[in-house]
């Protein structure tokens, strides 16, 4: 089976390439300064958001009307992107512990624990994605707290690798960070969500410091426009 690329984007914003899919997470890109990507330019087979908030719904729109791509996001979340797109786009709309089925794959929508409202005006719940695609399992935590409830997506999935927030502030801080790290139980972790603005500054080498004194997990810390490939 062929790898799994994850090519961070900035932020929270991922790009998920299996055998020529390439799969959106969170697609801020305009107004990001630590994007590596064009929203004019990106490619996409799909869009996943995890909540309103535009540093996390960012360009989807923009991005899913250039491409045709299928978007899928919490249900207050698409009946907006609905609108806003027209019949002609498909739009999916899942709620916490939906699953949708791709071609490629699938990702289900798990609880985070935050708030959200879209720029548009749409307030939302938001959440995490678990991502399936090539073989590999992926949870994107989306913007979260520390809750004990982290835990449960991989005591359903054999989880490969999660990316967690860590940069504090709007979010759990770096130390929460390595408690999620171990409630999520996968063998590697990117940090995301740090470092793009002032409020969320942090040390991502010493929260990969931290969780290697754990022994549970490898942290890989991804420069915006890096890569990880899952093999």
């Amino acid at each position: 089976m062929s790898s799994v690329e994850v090519n961070y984007l900035g932020h929270s914003a991922f790009s998920i390439e299996h055998e020529g899919t390439k799969v959106l997470i969170d697609p801020f890109l305009t107004g990001n300064p630590k994007a590596t990507a064009d929203a004019a330019e990106i490619e996409a087979d799909a869009v996943l958001v995890t909540h309103g908030h535009a540093d996390h719904i960012g360009d989807s729109a923009a991005i899913v009307s250039r491409t045709g791509a299928p978007v899928a996001a919490i249900v207050e979340i698409a009946a907006e992107l609905a609108d806003e797109l027209g019949p002609d786009h498909v739009v999916h709309d899942p709620n916490l512990g939906g699953t949708i089925e791709f071609d490629w794959g699938w990702a289900q929508w798990v609880p985070a624990w935050h708030t959200s409202t879209t720029p548009r005006g749409a307030v939302n719940t938001p959440a995490g994605i678990v991502l399936n695609i090539g073989g590999k399992t992926i949870y994107h935590l989306g913007d979260t707290a520390l809750f004990s409830d982290l835990a449960i997506p991989g005591q359903r999935h054999s989880l490969d690798l999660a990316l967690i927030p860590i940069g504090g502030h709007y979010t759990m801080d770096r130390h929460d960070a390595v408690r999620a790290s171990l409630l999520v139980g996968a063998p590697q972790v990117v940090p995301i969500h740090y470092n793009t603005f002032p409020p969320i500054e942090t040390d991502a080498a010493a929260f990969a410091e931290a969780v290697a004194v754990e022994g549970k997990a490898t942290v890989t810390v991804l420069d915006p426009g890096q890569s990880l490939e899952l093999k």
